[in-house]
């Protein structure tokens, strides 16, 4: 079984996607927390764990890792700080670590962030960290979903390269995307938005690779 960090697992997709890996017949799930007092309940449920800030050194996290999903976020309060510099800095770690894929979890906006002022400066650090990744060696896969509700998933999407309208998904189903991205047969070095669709999960990614 594959060693998969999950980073930011502590929160509210973060750990839908620690859930889904210890289903996972294929990969291991080691959940990065930032604070003690969050290991224990993934300790409890007989889940790996690791110690890290985003805001400082996390080369210790990726020793023995696989690959890694970037699902961590700062809620809107150090967008540059975690979202964008603490994504790099786990980048950067992955790439001296011989990491084999890094998925990150992005937003539909980032590819274009001037145009939506009240989240200009978070979809900005998410573009920042995207394009960093991709100016790397590493292989990747960035996905970015829409609105993120709380409803209970489908196990379907819709997924394009880019859409012309913007809409909702349910964590669920992008908790779901984020670990069949991880699979190589989903494609290498991609980018792609997903909303609430019509289309299973893993056939939607196979239309990427």
């Amino acid at each position: 079984m594959e060693n998969i960090l999950v980073a930011g697992a502590n929160g509210t997709t973060g750990k839908k996607v620690v859930q889904l890996l210890k289903k996972s017949q294929y990969f291991n799930p080691v959940a990065m927390v930032r604070k003690k007092e969050q290991l224990a309940q993934f300790e409890n449920d007989g889940i790996d764990t690791v110690l890290g800030d985003l805001e400082e050194d996390i080369t210790h996290t990726v020793a023995n890792i696989d690959k890694v999903i970037f699902a961590a976020g700062s809620g809107g309060e150090k967008v540059v700080a975690v979202d964008q510099e603490g994504a790099k800095r786990l980048i950067d770690a992955s790439r001296n670590a011989n990491v084999k894929r890094f998925v990150m979890l992005s937003s539909m906006g980032a590819d274009n962030p001037e145009t939506t002022e009240d989240l200009k400066e978070y979809l900005q650090a998410k573009h920042n960290a995207d394009e960093y990744l991709k100016s790397t060696d590493l292989n990747y896969m960035i996905v970015r979903p829409g609105t993120l509700t709380n409803d209970t998933g489908t196990g379907k999407i819709s997924l394009k390269r880019h859409f012309e309208k913007h809409g909702s998904i349910t964590r669920d189903d992008v908790a779901q995307t984020l670990v069949h991205a991880l699979h190589e047969d989903a494609g290498t070095n991609e980018t792609f938005e997903i909303l609430e669709g019509d289309t299973l999960i893993g056939k939607a990614l196979d239309s990427v690779s």
